[in-house]
């Protein structure tokens, strides 16, 4: 016999106040679980398809785990210095940036940078900002040794964690599929693999767009000549998991950086707007459709609602949460609402009659 509904609803509130407890108190030191058990639950999917070749799971995880090494050792070499310089003069250069503009807008629209107009005043301040803060902001995180041991922790715990939990997930997922409660085991289940369709619909397949776009912008950007290209398309590719906002946030700060660096040659100005136009076509017609579907199950308002909420709450780490728990959400109300719908409460005794 079931428990009642409302010693479940009990037992369920202590266990979701005892997560976010949890993450409260641990986020920090949760981190590196969360990330390993992130990139465990991409790769697993990979490991499948190697042990369908014929492979043991411990040697399709060795090869998965010798190829990522090979891939970030050849990025930390080739990429990420290049990354860093970029993204380091981006903030020694942002506030000549804004001196530029001050100049430009001083030059072409006199009438409003007097030395009392409200957009002087705002463009010094932001300068004076930027100048300030970001340089304490990069010497903070350069400088402190609380950082670098976590950075380095982070470096050297995330991969083993990776690991082991890929080498032992399918044992995993069956030792909690055997600790469910037999009488909602059906249910919990069903809801377990749409949750998973829906995580992966979105996490692999907005993680592997993230990855082209990322790089075709980067990539692109460097080759018409833009300074902070790199960088750039490091962070359109990043936020392209939010829709639309990937290409506006990199195709503004490109365009804008653009005309500063090319103003008077609007064919490369044009070739960046270009570049941003091409890779918004290709994804909503081919990567989108191809690597994501029609039915992902999260909207966009919605993921970013908690991305911010989890965010504020619970820093780095609840951002990282926020979309398995968005996703959980998502398949449980669409779950109640179902069943709210085939209730009394919402059919009436004679419709459930069939009268």
């Amino acid at each position: 016999m079931a428990l009642p509904v409302k010693d479940q609803i009990r037992y369920w509130g202590i266990a979701t106040a005892a997560f976010l407890v949890i993450l409260w108190f641990l986020g920090d030191v949760i981190l590196p679980f969360v990330l390993g058990g992130a990139i465990a639950y991409f790769l697993d999917p990979v490991a499948d398809r190697i042990e369908r070749l014929g492979a043991s799971r411990a040697v399709a995880t060795t090869i998965i785990t010798l190829s990522a090494l090979l891939i970030f050792v050849l990025m930390a070499l080739l990429v990420v210095p290049l990354l860093v310089q970029q993204a380091v003069s981006l903030f020694d250069t942002a506030p000549k940036l804004f001196q530029d503009l001050q100049g430009f807008l001083t030059a072409r629209f006199p009438s409003l940078v007097d030395e009392d107009s409200v957009l002087r005043q705002s463009l010094i301040s932001v300068g004076e900002t930027i100048r300030e803060r970001g340089g304490e902001l990069l010497n903070t995180v350069l400088t402190s040794v609380n950082s670098l041991v976590g950075i380095v922790l982070l470096f050297v715990i995330v991969p083993v964690v990776a690991f082991y939990l890929l080498y032992d997930w399918d044992r995993m997922v069956a030792k909690v599929d055997d600790l469910l409660p037999r009488d909602h085991a059906p249910t919990i289940r069903h809801l377990a693999g749409e949750i998973d369709r829906t995580l992966a619909s979105f996490i692999r397949g907005m993680g592997t767009v993230s990855l082209i776009l990322g790089t075709y912008y980067a990539v692109a950007l460097m080759l018409v000549g833009l300074q902070f290209g790199l960088v750039v398309g490091a962070l359109a590719g990043l936020v392209t998991f939010i829709p639309y906002v990937g290409a506006l946030l990199g195709g503004a700060l490109a365009i804008g950086l653009a005309l500063f660096q090319f103003w008077g040659d609007w064919v490369s100005i044009g070739l960046v707007a270009g570049i941003f136009v091409l890779g918004q076509v290709v994804e909503g017609n081919v990567l989108t459709p191809k690597l994501v579907g029609s039915s992902v199950g999260l909207h966009p308002v919605w993921l970013i609602f908690a991305l911010s909420v989890f965010g504020s709450l619970f820093g780095f780490v609840g951002m990282l949460v926020a979309v398995p728990v968005a996703a959980v959400i998502g398949v449980v109300a669409r779950f109640g609402i179902s069943g709210y719908k085939n209730s009394l409460l919402y059919r009436g005794v004679d419709r459930h009659r069939g009268i």
